[in-house]
């Protein structure tokens, strides 16, 4: 049997018209789908009907799967010969473990490529009315991930990030916004410096907070944001009333809980937040076909053999796996 591949596929910031058209080609021709929670349904409908999607979110303190399983799964539908889509939010190389999983696909000697996607800290700030670069505010920026500010073993090192560059973008920062105001106070940055918190950017869930260093930890509180949320920290952040642009409502809706795998007819169930870990079998199962997995909730199922197959499956989307 030939060896299958994996595309490590970024699937933007949130709004689907973000997807690269090289995304889409790969979406269209998959046999299986491995998504993440912040993925917008419609883009699952882009596979073909009869693919495989399996759901290996992650929320804080909660993963379907951990990264070791999803490493091991993307590895065993390969082996199998199978497409299989990696489908991550914003890009698979920005905080997206997308590095992790391409080692281990090198290890195992499984093809695989890279497909960029839009990255929510560049995304984002621009659906805000925020530009990175400024000539006048702004000549440098750096992106930093919020989970490590407050660790004793931190590889940000925050006072001097504080000072080196104009302007912070701070992914998944919104539960450690107040160690990271404090750090940043402490290590010399001005309290008047402005500051955006940006929840659910380039969705119809968009919510812009804005204040400073001195006041925005009280702001965003007030307001009871919610991840996702980007956090902008310098003086291009003062723009975002003066070039809001987005109006809220006009992009993607947020994604509901995950849709499990097609079953026969190409129908879907309804599935949960979380998924059991998806085991591969090789013995068991119907005539001339082989139990493939388990979704969310679901037993697991049989998919013809790849072997048996007829044709190219169907690039149709089908549009039943997206809710309304």
């Amino acid at each position: 049997m030939r060896t299958g591949t994996v595309a490590l596929v970024g699937a933007g910031p949130g709004d689907p018209g973000l997807l690269t058209l090289r995304g889409r080609r790969r979406l269209r021709q998959a046999d299986v789908v491995v998504y993440d929670r912040l993925v917008d349904p419609r883009l699952l409908a882009l596979a073909p009907r009869r693919a495989l999607r399996l759901f290996a979110g992650k929320a804080t303190g909660v993963h379907a799967l951990d990264q070791d399983e999803i490493n091991a799964l993307l590895i065993a539908h390969a082996r199998r010969g199978r497409r299989v889509v990696r489908l991550k939010g914003g890009d698979p190389f920005v905080f997206g473990r997308g590095g992790e999983e391409a080692e281990a696909l090198a290890a195992a000697g499984i093809p695989f490529e890279v497909v960029p996607g839009v990255s929510a800290a560049i995304a984002v700030p621009a659906y805000a009315g925020i530009p990175l670069t400024h000539r006048r505010l702004s000549s440098s920026f750096a992106v930093v991930t919020g989970h490590e500010c407050g660790k004793d073993a931190s590889r940000v090192d925050w006072a001097r990030l504080g000072e080196a560059v104009d302007t912070l973008v701070v992914l998944m920062g919104l539960a450690g916004l107040p160690r990271i105001v404090h750090t940043l106070l402490a290590s010399g940055r001005r309290p008047d410096t402005p500051v955006a918190v940006v929840r659910g950017g380039t969705t119809a869930l968009q919510q812009i907070v804005t204040g400073t260093l001195r006041d925005i930890v009280v702001k965003a509180r007030e307001a009871r944001l919610e991840p996702p949320a980007t956090i902008v920290i310098g003086d291009v952040a003062s723009l975002s009333a003066e070039l809001a642009w987005f109006p809220p409502g006009l992009a993607a809706v947020r994604a509901p809980a995950p849709p499990a795998q097609a079953g026969s007819g190409g129908r879907y169930r309804k599935g949960g937040e979380t998924s059991e870990a998806l085991t591969l079998l090789s013995t068991r199962g119907g005539r001339g076909r082989r139990p493939i997995g388990r979704g969310p909730g679901r037993p697991a199922r049989c998919a013809p053999s790849p072997s048996r197959r007829r044709g190219r499956p169907s690039e149709a989307p089908d549009r039943r796996s997206a809710r309304p």
